[in-house]
């Protein structure tokens, strides 16, 4: 498209349409966007930490683990079918106590 000094200047039109130049300028973006997307990608790294690491491995020695002691659960279940297992109602008081006083903070 002429511009306004061209027409003052009395050179001739060129005859361009817009469609065309819009083509070219979206074809020039889409290339730009997509060199731009391979500098990024070639640059984009991840590395963990050796807190990180170490962290990733306790997590897989947990989650490997079962979450309790079978044998121990199975050794209270045994005492408390024979009668031998006491409570020992002291330490169990002061232990809902101070699980209510931490419930009561949080």
């Amino acid at each position: 498209m002429a511009s306004i000094d061209n027409i003052r200047s009395g050179q001739s039109l060129a005859n361009t349409s817009r469609s065309t130049q819009r083509a070219e300028t979206n074809a020039s973006e889409s290339k730009t966007e997509t060199t731009r997307q391979n500098v990024a990608s070639d640059k984009d790294a991840v590395s963990l930490s050796t807190q990180g690491k170490a962290l990733g491995d306790i997590h897989n020695k947990l989650s490997s683990s079962p979450a309790f002691d079978n044998a121990k659960v199975q050794a209270i279940k045994d005492a408390i079918a024979n009668g031998s297992y006491k409570v020992d109602a002291e330490k169990l008081a002061d232990n809902m106590i101070k699980f209510e006083k931490e419930l009561g903070s949080a």
